[in-house]
């Protein structure tokens, strides 16, 4: 959006405890130069000629590197000063360019996770920035279709239940079509809301997840004032 973003992230614990130390440290030095010594480690032959106190420094350093790396904190700070510092670039100035620290709401079930895409999705329609999904730059939806027609799916982004066994690898638990079709018919609902009910197509998995047509067009509407740091139902609410 024009002054701010929102992001539906998957942080994957258990994959990033079995990156090797290796990895670790080649995933960090994308984003930071690392040290002297993670940089030595790195190559072989200076990592044989490294002390045994050197390297239980490095190993040391790699645990913080592996919890930084899956942190929400550290991820939106790298995200936001890199768009504070382009955005001053642009502005030719300096000083404070985010109002305040980031809000978090953690998606506890499928169906939190549902609606939260489609509130994300439709954000550019709602604001009036475009009118359908097809033409709405900059969200997950666009890529995903544009992705699509040339025969791809897009690597930074979770696949559909269509796109992978399910079995072995985290899946948004929908087809891409049926997901194209919730965001039209919702963003449908949401542009002409005097619609009667009976005109509008209410899905099946709307009703599995637990909505109602009233509940469903407020999550997909004002998503962040429903809901509070976790979402979901309330079996699961009553656990945290």
């Amino acid at each position: 959006m024009s002054n701010h973003t929102h992001i539906v992230m998957c942080v994957d614990q258990e994959k990033a405890k079995k990156w090797t130390n290796e990895e670790v440290l080649l995933r960090w030095h994308k984003l930071f130069k690392g040290t002297v010594l993670t940089r030595q480690f790195l190559e072989q032959y200076s990592r044989a000629k490294m002390s045994e106190a050197e390297i239980k420094t490095v190993l040391s350093t790699i645990n913080i590197y592996r919890k930084r790396l899956i942190d929400i904190s550290w991820f939106m700070r790298l995200l936001n000063e890199y768009i504070a510092r382009k955005a001053n670039k642009e502005d030719d100035c300096t000083g404070r360019f985010w109002e305040g620290r980031f809000k978090s709401q953690a998606l506890l079930d499928e169906s939190a996770l549902l609606a939260c895409m489609a509130y994300v999705d439709l954000n550019p329609i709602r604001a009036n920035i475009a009118c359908h999904i097809v033409s709405s730059r900059y969200t997950s939806i666009h890529n995903r279709i544009v992705k699509k027609q040339k025969g791809h799916h897009p690597s930074n982004l979770m696949p559909f239940r269509e796109d992978i066994n399910c079995l072995q690898k985290r899946c948004i638990p929908i087809s891409l079509y049926n997901y194209i079709k919730l965001l039209e018919e919702t963003s449908r609902k949401q542009h002409q809301s005097h619609l009667p009910a009976e005109n509008i197509v209410t899905y099946s998995f709307i009703r599995d997840a637990g909505f109602t047509e009233m509940q469903w067009h407020k999550a997909t509407t004002h998503f962040e004032k429903c809901y509070g740091n976790f979402v979901g139902k309330e079996a699961i609410l009553r656990t945290k």
